[in-house]
């Protein structure tokens, strides 16, 4: 199930030399589907306690200045602390990037902390969205 989704348009300051977006970019387009995701699930939630741990892209094709992309994120696994998420990029035609990413909930220590309940429920309460009880 698809937890979170996107639309934008790559502006000029999205791309490099080359006149196709900068990989970051895409990072970016992923976080902030993912910090909607968030802000709908608890709008009160504190987003900067929400670090990543790992991420990874593939680059399939490129988008240019003025091309308009969806971006698609979708929670694959909720542990107690962490929530890894698979998500794509598309343009007019298909996928541009496969992206993933974890992240794991800090405290007000900076601490691993459980993720906060409301959100881990409704993130657990879709039938492809595994938990871990580890």
């Amino acid at each position: 199930m698809t937890v979170a989704m996107a639309a934008g348009v790559v502006a000029w300051s999205d791309t490099d030399a080359s006149g196709r977006y900068h990989y970051t970019a895409a990072y970016r387009w992923a976080e902030n589907a993912e910090h909607a995701l968030y802000r709908s699930l608890d709008p009160g939630i504190d987003i900067g306690r929400f670090p990543r741990r790992t991420t990874s892209a593939a680059y399939e094709q490129p988008l240019a200045a003025g091309d308009e992309f969806t971006v698609e994120l979708a929670a694959e696994r909720v542990g107690n602390s962490s929530i890894s998420y698979a998500w794509t990029v598309s343009g007019t035609r298909g996928v541009c990037v496969r992206g993933a990413h974890t992240v794991v909930h800090l405290d007000e220590h900076g601490v691993p902390a459980r993720i906060p309940e409301a959100v881990r429920e409704r993130l657990i309460a879709s039938d492809r969205v595994s938990e871990e009880t580890s």
